[in-house]
């Protein structure tokens, strides 16, 4: 089966594109809109529509095959590539990549995505958005002309064993904080609640706001029986604008401590705990807020993901010990098989992969997503797109059983045949 033609489609993504760098610096939010001017290039306002670019893939079968290009709610901020317009893109996808993919193997999943990695457009890769749409449709083509589902596809690109229980979701709330804890927690949601606290406005001057946010949380939670849910709160950095360093100082730990003791009795990570300027800086800053977490017995876990953008850096703070748990953010990796290489870098160490990305997603990423955590057992997958949170966990629950489901089918086929 062959590719026989490429189309790109401008499309909507499941959110918007938010200037971090602004909404840091104290950009004033009005209604669902923030004043000021935008801080980071690329931005014409501080809040934008998203943008995707859907790709089609015509195959020689007569199949279509899809996946969508997009890029996360803070583009060009952690040194991501910057804001995607579809508009902007769409020529590189009918044009350099089209040329590229036409007549080739539809089934070599594992040969297209390698040559898409390497592409270029005036001695510069692809755009991150590009790689992660098309890879995509290349995976979606490959499983379509295997007859399989994508998570068999990956499964035996690398050569692991697939998940056979859905991977733990994780839900986001958006500003919602409280009203979307309430539905994943009425939901059972593995874990929640994300929480978005990207000012120190939200955090408290005194980081307490979080702690009391927490606190409710773990208090809504037990009213529930028979559910034990891990709690994951992500910070943006912020905390770091409230101490400063060194962190494994008293006050730092103390704090940390704080958090544990309102989180208990469940689990908690705090993802984004600081945003040191660079990937170096900010190993180096997490590895010592973790070892006086360590040295305190203060068992918080620690989320990497503002500079842990690239399979290289994904690598750098596993080897760094920077880190309990590492997002694999997959619209800044690239495409989906980079992801799935991270995830799976994870293996045999003390840090756990989070499968995640952005609210910014389109509801064709983020099923391609379960797959990506399914084949390469992550330890949590995101619920996406969007920041309603039911949305996004239904597409990513339902995608994972249903695969679950057609595989189990298949694999007692095969089981009657061979009785046979």
């Amino acid at each position: 089966m062959r590719i026989d033609a490429v189309r790109a489609v401008p499309t909507v993504s499941g959110f918007f594109f938010d200037d971090q760098r602004a909404i840091k610096a104290g950009a004033t939010q009005d209604g669902f809109d923030y004043r000021g001017d935008p801080e980071t290039e690329g931005f014409r306002r501080i809040r934008e529509a998203g943008e995707a670019l859907t790709v089609e893939l015509e195959l020689s079968s007569g199949a279509t095959a899809t996946g969508d290009c997009c890029a996360v709610q803070y583009s060009g901020a952690g040194g991501r590539d910057p804001l995607f317009r579809a508009d902007e893109y769409r020529s590189v996808v009918e044009g350099v990549v089209a040329d590229r993919l036409r007549g080739r193997d539809a089934a070599a999943f594992a040969e297209n995505a390698t040559l898409l990695e390497g592409l270029t457009v005036d001695g510069d890769r692809l755009h991150t958005a590009i790689r992660y749409g098309v890879s995509q449709a290349l995976l979606d083509a490959a499983a379509s002309a295997t007859g399989t589902t994508m998570t068999d596809v990956l499964a035996d690109v690398y050569d692991v064993a697939p998940a056979t229980e859905p991977i733990p979701v994780f839900g986001q709330s958006g500003d919602e904080r409280r009203t979307n804890a309430e539905k994943m927690l009425l939901k059972g949601v593995p874990v929640l609640p994300h929480g978005l606290f990207n000012s120190v406005e939200k955090i408290g001057p005194e980081g307490e706001r979080l702690l009391d946010y927490v606190r409710w949380l773990s208090e809504r939670a037990e009213r529930i029986d028979g559910y034990d849910p891990r709690f994951h709160i992500d910070v943006y950095g912020v905390l770091g604008e409230l101490f400063g360093p060194p962190y494994d100082r008293a006050e730092v730990v103390d704090y940390f401590a704080d958090l544990r003791r309102a989180a208990a009795p469940y689990p908690l990570q705090i993802e984004g705990p600081m945003d040191a300027g660079s990937r170096e800086a900010q190993i180096r800053e997490m590895t010592t807020l973790r070892d006086g977490l360590s040295d305190a017995g203060v068992a918080v876990d620690l989320v990497a993901d503002e500079w842990c953008n690239t399979f290289d850096d994904v690598r750098a703070f596993v080897d760094a010990g920077a880190a309990d748990v590492v997002q694999v953010k997959t619209p800044d990796l690239g495409g989906v098989q980079r992801s799935a290489e991270a995830v799976l870098a994870c293996r045999g160490t003390d840090t756990r992969a989070y499968l995640g990305g952005t609210c910014n997603e389109t509801d064709v990423s983020a099923r391609t997503c379960a797959h990506v955590a399914l084949a390469t057992r992550a330890a949590q997958l995101l619920a996406k797109p969007g920041m309603g949170f039911d949305e996004g966990f239904m597409i990513v629950t339902n995608e994972m059983r249903r695969t679950l489901a057609r595989r189990g089918r298949t694999a007692d086929a095969t089981e009657v045949a061979a009785d046979d």
